[in-house]
């Protein structure tokens, strides 16, 4: 019998994404759920890292990318030694009875993170077509819908090429703005003093970010080392932050202008007067809206049938999509009731020393306590 022939395009193919995968991908997604909820639209760039200066600015977010790091880097190793792919069995193995604290703050987060998600998409709907906020409110579900539904490999193609798409549009972002307005930003980083507070507000950003760190597992399952697992770790501290260092240099052009602004991207859009960039940026931020709806509720929906796999049933397809409609339901109540600007300056802030004390402080004690204790052992990569 004669063998087949070997496709090699094929082959490469195969290696590079899972090259991607293991290194890549968990940074993309990482990315893919922080960016949405808060600097996509430069709002909470404008709320922590602003008010302290171009300078100033920079060094919080140096400060919260290195946590981010060194937090994501514990945490996939532990999710990788455990197989803990669900953030229910990972805060069972860390804090033991004491896990469901780090679900109640999540459930108050997704709240909050939704509400400006679905702000911020109808917004953008606004913007561009003109049509009701509420459009583009529904769009938004209906496409957290669909890539819910179909589950975890759907998802990683979707964070991650979006992801990428994201980059590109950002760098772009960045580039046209440095060549209109580069005198004004150079002219913003000479004159405008930078302020004190930069470092404690690089933790306090990390510190509710980090939070969404359970959210990636479900896409660790192809790691099968320590190196990769902490290296992935280090890397998504550094991707997830990238984009938010171009918006922020770009954000400089206007810098008097943009503590006010609702939606500081939009206005730096405006300012480039380009209407087809203005259109085209805004759909990729919309598709960063769905990035992080989906990261959010695909992490509750991969905790319940966790649960329910435990119990020996099977969580049904339908309800995904489901309970993705009632948490955002929820979302929008709470931000018609507070506002985006409230629900940023003051829910966040209210919750960041939450999760600093049930996750930051336990992982970077009792995690890597565990984690450089133990042979670093390989392990079986899991099969959906």
């Amino acid at each position: 019998m004669l063998n087949k022939p070997v496709d090699d395009s094929k082959v490469i193919e195969e290696v590079m994404w899972s090259f991607f995968q293991r290194y890549f991908l968990p940074g993309f997604v990482f990315q893919g759920i922080v960016i949405g909820g808060g600097y996509a639209t430069g709002r909470e760039l404008a709320e922590f890292f602003l008010p302290h200066g171009p300078v100033g600015g920079l060094l919080g977010m140096a400060t919260a990318a290195l946590i981010w790091g060194a937090v994501m880097a514990v945490s996939f190793e532990l999710c990788r030694m455990s197989g803990s792919y669900d953030y229910r069995h990972f805060f069972q193995r860390l804090l033991g009875r004491a896990w469901f604290l780090y679900e109640v703050l999540l459930v108050l987060l997704m709240i909050v993170i939704l509400s400006v998600v679905g702000a911020a998409a109808g917004e953008i709907v606004n913007n561009i077509f003109g049509l009701a906020p509420v459009t583009g409110t529904g769009v938004l579900l209906v496409a957290i819908g669909v890539l819910v539904f179909f589950g975890s490999g759907l998802i990683e193609r979707f964070m991650g090429g979006w992801s990428i798409l994201l980059y590109v549009s950002y760098i772009a972002l960045v580039v046209w703005s440095l060549s209109s307005f580069g005198a004004d930003i150079e002219r913003t980083f000479r004159e405008v003093p930078n302020g004190d507070g930069w470092f404690l507000d690089g933790i306090r950003y990390a510190g509710y970010n980090i939070a969404v760190v359970p959210m990636v597992f479900f896409c660790l399952n192809h790691v099968r080392r320590r190196k990769v697992a902490m290296t992935a770790g280090l890397m998504a501290g550094i991707i997830g932050m990238l984009p938010a260092v171009f918006l922020f240099v770009a954000m400089m052009s206007a810098h008097d202008q943009m503590g006010d602004a609702l939606i500081p991207s939009a206005l730096l859009l405006e300012r480039l007067d380009a209407r087809w960039f203005e259109v085209l940026f805004q759909l990729v931020l919309l598709g960063t809206l769905v990035q992080t709806g989906v990261g959010m509720i695909h992490g509750v929906n991969e905790r319940i049938a966790a649960t329910l796999e435990d119990k020996g049933r099977e969580m049904p397809a339908f309800v995904r999509p489901v309970i993705a409609a009632l948490l955002l339901l929820a979302a929008m109540v709470a931000a018609n009731a507070f506002g985006l600007i409230n629900l940023i300056a003051k829910g966040y802030g209210m919750l960041t020393f939450g999760f600093i004390i049930v996750f930051v402080v336990p992982v970077l004690t009792i995690g890597a306590w565990r984690v450089f204790r133990s042979a670093p052992v390989e392990r079986e990569v899991k099969v959906d």
